[in-house]
């Protein structure tokens, strides 16, 4: 239940204000149970990428759905497995809930990583909009010397020509990776595990404890 809290809050703040108290108890009503520190990880996560607006109420901190958060929820009662698979920004749906359960300093790389592997051309800034990446967050990233880099002009005009399910911007800069890191490749495979968990069905599959030791 954990992987799906981001998107449940979401959907709990949809057109509401409400408290971390308030959170706790209406999660509690629909069975879900996390330890406080948790829940309030999740917010200020969802925070920091502009998806929820937090005020000040003394003594309370009240949260709400920010106006930046563009993308439609799913509907109550639909999780991402049952998600309309013909919606062109499912894909990035499914992907954002990831990408936001992993540190905010490899965001960047890791979405641009995934998107570039799972659709065979650089990825575009509109893309890293749709995953949770905010245009401040880009910036301050690209002033630095990284191992994500702007991919050059030239070889966008094909790939721009590639996409039709989604409008990407006649402008829009596209990214690639400069060089491939081992802590890189490894939150891109959780992410992908992450997402792959999402729209299978793996009952039946999945090890109901988790192994603590290493087989011989």
């Amino acid at each position: 239940m954990a992987e799906k809290l981001n998107l449940k809050l979401m959907q709990l703040l949809d057109g509401r204000q409400l408290s971390i108290s308030g959170l706790t108890r209406e999660l509690k009503a629909e069975g879900i149970e996390e330890h406080r520190l948790v829940l309030t990880g999740y917010l200020r996560a969802l925070r920091d990428l502009e998806l929820l607006e937090e005020s000040e109420v003394p003594p309370s901190k009240i949260y709400a759905l920010s106006e930046k958060s563009k993308e439609p929820l799913p509907e109550k009662g639909r999780d991402l497995k049952s998600a309309d698979s013909s919606e062109p920004e499912d894909i990035y749906l499914i992907f954002r809930t990831q990408l936001l359960k992993i540190d905010l300093d490899f965001r960047i790389p890791v979405g641009v990583y995934v998107i570039s592997r799972l659709f065979e051309r650089p990825c575009f800034r509109r893309e890293l909009k749709l995953v949770g990446i905010t245009q401040k967050h880009l910036d301050q990233y690209m002033e630095k010397p990284g191992i994500v880099c702007e991919a050059p002009d030239s070889h966008l005009r094909k790939s721009r020509a590639d996409i039709t399910k989604i409008e990407i911007p006649s402008d829009d800069p596209a990214y690639e990776i400069r060089e491939n890191r081992e802590e890189i490749t490894r939150l891109a495979n959780d992410v992908l595990a992450g997402m792959i968990k999402h729209r299978i069905d793996l009952e039946g599959l999945v090890a109901k404890s988790k192994q603590t030791t290493l087989l011989p």
